[in-house]
């Protein structure tokens, strides 16, 4: 057919139709793009709240306003998974998808968003609020009847606490196709599963026990002096802080605090630090103050630009725990920390030192710092034996979830697993067995895995750090960290969640996580 002047008119006609219509679709996917940025920027500020209402809680509130706190934040909770579940975001999410000219950090930032919207419709409002009411009630409850030994009461609150778990568990594993307790741990670990886990800590299981029996040997011949106490608690709390702003704290964005059970709470550009003192011991709140001082070193150092969004958030609990991690056992108990602590801990404590010098010389110190105990806490048990602990808590959570275990035998098979781990019983000694953490009292299934993974990933990250900076452990001894930050950051905190764990972890350390650096560290530190 002949072209005539209206024909080629039409076409140039349905021509520019055509690009006004691809010029309109782009604006709308890049609107859709821009919408769910003002979205999340939203429930960033509620969750912002929401942290601080939970920060309140554990180190203002009087004991009284419990219940009214549970409601409220219930309810606050509600709303944000009322925000996180809107019907608008699945066609919002459809429209930026589709679009193809999304930056590195704008497609990361889309799939965090993504990931996030299916988890928080997995699960109903009403779920939501019934968990949240009983977590917080088990939660409160917890801080007076794990002093008082008194599981009995403490028991049908976790029973209602796990009923609920389970159930969110399984709406988690319908949506996600994971297993309920792997979709639990997805929560807290973004594609960490089970089957990849069990090959590290059956390798940890194997190797430590004879580890641990040969590094207790070593010292039993070693002589260790405790320094003598009291140690005043404004005084502790002073050198405390001291430390956190040697290695890099900004107190311009952040507080520390004491609280029933140490945590690192509030959001990055308002850290709050918690502990808890003992003045007949420095050491137990010092090592808590600067393993929560890694936390929040991570969540001031995360990518500025993107603090609102979903990519801007830290990359996972394992990675949070490494930076703890990495603060508290290789820094910070290094024979190179050591050094510089022995003449602040004089200026701290002047009459304690007068009275036994010999117990705070550098060398004692070291060989405190590094102590190895079978002892009942996980929060105080050394780098050594602090992964039987969590691997005795993955196993009983697991059992939980996945309904082979009733809470009523958690006790029974706390005490086997304990003697079995380390030798230790704990037949009628709750508080310090299966009631002296706070996590399952809070509905924290999945989250214990993370700590041992963030120990394999210290050990690795520090192993890469010290390779890159050969001046590193100098740089410790003189109170310089600078150049430790400046890798940390670049590697690590100022990469958000860009990255999917297994790929910062080999950009940063050339290899997958494994245990070799790990166990490595330990037979260097303690067998050398």
């Amino acid at each position: 057919m002949r072209s005539t002047p209206s024909t080629r008119r039409l076409r140039r006609d349905a021509s520019a139709r055509g690009a006004h219509f691809s010029r309109v679709l782009g604006y709308l996917r890049r609107m859709s793009y821009a919408a769910l940025q003002a979205h999340y920027r939203t429930l960033f500020q509620l969750r912002h709240a929401e942290a601080m209402l939970g920060w309140d809680e554990a180190t203002m509130m009087p004991a009284g306003a419990g219940p009214a706190r549970a409601e409220a934040l219930a309810t606050l909770r509600g709303l944000i998974h009322e925000r996180a579940t809107a019907p608008e975001l699945e066609d919002l999410f459809a429209a930026a998808e589709a679009e193809g000219g999304l930056d590195p950090w704008q497609a990361a930032n889309l799939r965090e968003m993504k990931r996030a919207w299916l988890r928080e419709t997995s699960i109903p409002r009403d779920l939501v609020e019934a968990a949240s009411r009983a977590e917080s009630q088990s939660e409160q409850a917890w801080r007076v009847l794990r002093s008082a030994n008194d599981w009995r009461s403490f028991r049908p609150l976790l029973e209602t606490v796990v009923s609920l778990k389970r159930e969110t568990a399984q709406a988690l594993s319908a949506r996600l196709g994971l297993s309920p307790y792997d979709a639990l741990l997805d929560g807290y670990e973004p594609g960490a599963r089970r089957a990849a886990i069990a090959p590290l800590f059956e390798e940890l299981r194997a190797a430590l026990p004879p580890l641990i029996e040969r590094i207790l040997e070593k010292q039993s011949r070693e002589t260790v002096l405790v320094p003598p106490g009291p140690f005043p608690v404004e005084r502790q709390r002073w050198l405390g802080a001291e430390l956190m702003s040697r290695v890099g704290f900004d107190w311009t964005r952040g507080r520390l605090d004491v609280s029933h059970h140490p945590f690192c709470g509030g959001v990055p550009t308002d850290v709050r630090i918690t502990t808890r003192y003992d003045e007949e011991d420095f050491q137990t709140a010092l090592m808590g103050v600067m393993h929560e001082t890694g936390h929040a070193k991570y969540e001031q150092n995360l990518p500025a630009a993107f603090l609102e969004q979903p990519v801007g958030s830290a990359r996972g609990m394992s990675v949070h725990e490494s930076q703890s991690l990495l603060q508290e056992m290789q820094i910070c108990r290094s024979r190179e920390f050591i050094e510089l602590l022995a003449p602040l801990l004089e200026q701290a404590f002047p009459r304690a030192v007068a009275r036994e010098p010999r117990a705070f010389t550098p060398d004692n110190l070291y060989r405190l710092a590094t102590r190895v105990k079978k002892d009942f806490i996980r929060v105080d048990a050394d780098e050594a034996t602090y992964p039987c602990h969590v691997l005795l808590r993955f196993e009983v959570e697991e059992a939980l979830i996945d309904g082979k275990l009733r809470v009523a035998d958690i006790p029974d098979v706390w005490d086997e697993k304990m003697q079995e781990l380390l030798g230790l019983s704990t037949r009628g000694n709750d508080r310090d067995g299966c009631m002296q953490d706070v996590h399952w009292a809070a509905g924290l299934f999945g989250y214990f895995p993370t700590y041992t993974l963030g120990a394999l990933t210290a050990a690795q990250l520090f192993q890469a750090l010290t390779q890159a900076l050969p001046g590193a452990r100098d740089d410790i001894r003189r109170g310089e960290f600078g150049g430790i930050n400046g890798w940390l950051r670049e590697h690590v905190w100022s990469l958000g969640s860009l990255l999917e764990t297994p790929e910062l972890v080999r950009r940063a350390t050339g290899k997958d996580l494994g245990t070799e650096a790990f166990l490595t560290h330990l037979e260097r530190r303690y067998l050398e």
